[in-house]
């Protein structure tokens, strides 16, 4: 699956439009606070990148179940709330992509 925030993939050519998809994730596990900031701040990295992975990984299911092999125009939205949860959503739309032959 070869998933892009462009519009196109070079080399490719989308055969056919499948549809929006779409991940959203959000921790419930809160962060504990902490004295030490460059710790609080290492771990709200760490968990802002496990819940990245999990939605990137909802939005490339959903594209599979739609029988797409690329997702383009992949858009992503990081918060943190004001309780200390990380949540992500990905958005992008689902394609058939083919190699162009040279």
């Amino acid at each position: 699956m070869i998933l892009t925030t462009t519009n196109s993939v070079e080399g490719y050519r989308i055969i056919e439009y499948k549809g929006i998809v779409s991940g959203h994730v959000t921790n419930m596990q809160k962060m504990k606070m902490t004295f030490n900031m460059q710790k609080y701040y290492a771990a709200i990295s760490e968990n802002i990148a496990e819940v990245k992975e999990q939605a990137l990984q909802q939005l490339t299911n959903n594209a599979k179940n739609l029988n797409a092999n690329a997702i383009v125009g992949i858009k992503m939205d990081i918060e943190l709330t004001t309780t200390n949860y990380a949540t992500v959503a990905v958005t992008g739309t689902a394609v058939s992509i083919v190699k162009i032959k040279e």
